[in-house]
């Protein structure tokens, strides 16, 4: 599903809306995979080489086209570049891309199970938070803040706090909530793992990268500007091996 990602990318930090300067931009872009998804569903896939795959992919796996719209449609509304409002704001957009996105997946591993897809909604709601902390100190330097604006008002932090580089308790209280929320979603996710077909673990092994950042997070007492949190950890392809051979997420 590697195309997937490369036609949907997911996050605050995504090509699509890092390398436009206008948003008409990103809707004429929107409309061509929204236009392309009716296309190859219609069995007629444009002539563009992602398209193709992916054409191949809906045919191989009976995608479901509506994952498909969800990912466009909140790409789309996403394009405002403004702050989430709440953190219910934040989980929506990562259910409609990161979680739908998941759903995909699973369809590929031939997993169709009511008990897969809410450990699939849980984990892409994780995905979502981690990566928009993740991205913090990136758009920070470019003088944006995405975090959700009622957790920074919960603590009295301004947007400039963030765009200043502070790391004062207040900022830092911000930095736990959000994150705190992404380890509830992992435990939700997990809670009832017993249920969830082996066959469909491997889609959730994304799961050892998001544990990894939040460990992390801890270690520096959830100062995200820390320069640790934006090196890659050459740990973690021993423990997605460790986790596949536990049968685990």
């Amino acid at each position: 599903m590697g195309f997937l990602s490369l036609l949907f990318p997911s996050g605050k930090k995504a090509k699509i809306k890092d390398s436009i300067t206008q948003k008409t931009t990103g809707l004429m872009r929107m409309q061509f995979w929204r236009d392309a998804v009716e296309d190859i569903y219609g069995d007629n896939p444009p002539h563009q080489p992602i398209a193709t795959e992916l054409w191949r992919a809906v045919k191989r796996h009976n995608l479901t086209k509506m994952w498909f719209m969800k990912i466009i449609d909140e790409r789309e509304k996403n394009l405002d570049d403004r702050a989430y409002r709440n953190i219910q704001e934040l989980e929506t957009y990562a259910e409609n891309t990161q979680s739908a996105l998941l759903y995909l997946t699973l369809e590929t591993l031939g997993v169709r199970d009511i008990h897969a897809d809410h450990a699939a909604s849980h984990i892409g709601k994780a995905q979502g938070i981690v990566t928009c902390l993740r991205a913090t100190p990136y758009h920070c330097t470019r003088q944006k803040v995405f975090l959700p604006m009622d957790v920074c008002m919960l603590h009295g932090v301004s947007q400039e706090d963030f765009i200043r580089g502070k790391q004062e308790k207040n900022v830092r209280d911000v930095i736990y909530d959000i994150a705190s929320q992404a380890h509830i979603h992992l435990e939700h996710a997990r809670s009832f793992s017993k249920k969830v077909p082996v066959k469909a673990y491997p889609a959730f092994f994304c799961t050892v990268a998001l544990d990894d950042y939040l460990y992390n997070m801890r270690k520096v007492d959830f100062n995200v500007f820390h320069p640790s949190l934006q090196k890659k950890s050459t740990l973690l392809p021993l423990y997605l091996y460790i986790r596949s051979w536990k049968k685990t997420y």
